[in-house]
């Protein structure tokens, strides 16, 4: 009776519309931030991925599970332990999901960043894209040589100023507590990550960050920010880059042409031909290099039927968890950016809270 009742308790969260500013309240900027740093802090002692041994062992049990149904409907001839089987993965899988949104999935359902921003304007036109893919060769053309000088050999782990100013970032967005970074850890599925040229994800049942082992070091600093903004529980991908953004345009030079390598790459997927080849014109000896390495790397790790497969099943994901525009998702960064009204230093302006009049 208790294993049907908590399947359909997860049905039941899959499905209820619970209210955007109530999950504001009282989960995103409530008791999540104790969890992440409670469980983020616990990830990070360990030498091994939590999320590895997660998956190992539920996939250890669920195949010893069936392999003893398989053998007790052999021996007894009836179909019953066929059906506890399914019974018992469907418990699991229930169970599994309930503690996914307790611990993190909730804040897909939180309201938008858009909504605690002043944002002029709606989805930028294609004039305007290529316009902000020239402001991000220009920066990166400024700001190389004095990033590579000062290199990337310590990482975005040990970066303070990096984390410094992802804290101060998340500062402007919301008054609730600002959430614990976490290390860059390396995972079993590395492999997986480089077939299918996925940069990084976060295990949400340990909050901790594991990064594909191909990563260059000028990709860290902004592919570790975007991270740490779903540590700080922004579900949304674009919302995430937009707070990873604004945290490497308030951290150091290295950081900052990290952000604005990130900016390029996304300019350059959301324009025509023509725009890629005048933006490629204008990029100076020293980031062309950069952007053909990161090109190469990509090429020459990735498995294209595999990673088809694996982006369509994440925009599967993305999907059921209430994010309409699944991968496509991605590219609304760029309608955050420049529809945000910034002050100096590329600090939102956030909307005044209206008060309510008392009784």
């Amino acid at each position: 009776m208790i294993k049907f009742l908590v399947v359909v308790f997860a049905f039941v969260a899959s499905i209820a519309p619970v209210p955007s500013d109530t999950v504001e309240r009282w989960f995103s900027t409530g008791i999540y931030p104790a969890i992440q740093r409670h469980l983020t802090a616990l990830s990070d002692s360990l030498p091994f991925a939590l999320f590895d041994v997660l998956v190992v062992a539920g996939c250890l049990g669920v195949f010893a599970a069936s392999l003893r149904a398989v053998f007790q409907v052999r021996r007894t001839r009836r179909v019953w332990p066929a059906v506890r089987l399914v019974g018992n993965l469907m418990f699991v899988a229930a169970l599994v999901y309930i503690v996914f949104l307790a611990l993190w999935g909730l804040n897909y359902r939180r309201v938008s960043i858009a909504s605690g921003l002043v944002v002029e304007r709606g989805a930028p036109s294609p004039q305007e894209v290529t316009e902000l893919g020239v402001e991000a060769v220009a920066q990166l053309n400024a700001l190389h040589d004095e990033a590579h000088r000062s290199g990337w050999d310590d990482g975005p782990s040990s970066n303070g100023v990096l984390q410094a100013s992802f804290i101060a970032a998340q500062r402007m967005l919301n008054d609730g507590a600002p959430v614990k970074p976490g290390r860059l850890k390396r995972t079993v599925f590395g492999p997986y990550f480089r077939w299918t040229s996925i940069d990084a994800m976060i295990n949400p049942f340990g909050l901790e960050v594991l990064t594909n082992p191909d990563l260059l070091a000028f990709e860290r600093p902004f592919v570790a920010a975007h991270e740490w903004s779903h540590l700080a529980g922004y579900a949304n991908e674009a919302e995430a880059s937009f707070l990873g953004w604004l945290a490497c345009m308030r951290a150091d030079v290295p950081a900052q042409y990290s952000g604005w390598l990130f900016l390029y790459w996304q300019v350059a997927s959301e324009i025509d031909e023509t725009g890629r080849a005048q933006l490629v014109n204008l990029l100076d000896v020293g980031p062309r290099r950069d952007i053909q390495a990161v090109a190469d790397r990509l090429q020459r790790g990735q498995v294209p039927w595999l990673r088809t497969a694996g982006w369509r099943v994440y925009d599967q994901y993305l999907k059921v968890n209430r994010v309409e525009g699944g991968v496509r998702s991605y590219g609304a960064v760029l309608t955050l950016i420049l529809g945000t009204r910034f002050e100096p230093n590329w600090t939102p302006v956030r909307r005044p809270v209206i008060q309510a009049p008392a009784s």
